[in-house]
């Protein structure tokens, strides 16, 4: 199965929001790996691995919020070489 690695920046209402631990939640539930955390310019980074469908309906949660707080206005995505983290954490 090969895995792929994407790097989103996001920026809108997306800090004092839980939109952290909801993106955790959220790639927990698709079974994903990565990492999210605050910067210090008002977005939110964020590093997914997975397989492609999953990181697929992952982004698209992303880009709905998560819930009626969360506004998301732009996400910035590429694509980057797998890093093989083993969870999904926040820091």
């Amino acid at each position: 199965m090969i895995n792929l690695n994407k790097h989103l920046i996001i920026s809108g209402q997306v800090q004092g929001v839980g939109f952290r631990y909801s993106a955790m939640q959220k790639a927990m539930e698709f079974q994903l790996t990565g990492w999210v955390r605050n910067k210090s310019n008002g977005t939110v980074e964020l590093e997914v691995e997975g397989e492609e469908k999953q990181i697929n309906s992952y982004i698209d949660e992303l880009k709905n919020g998560f819930n009626r707080f969360i506004q998301v206005d732009h996400m910035e995505i590429t694509s980057q070489q797998e890093k093989g983290y083993d969870k999904f954490t926040i820091k």
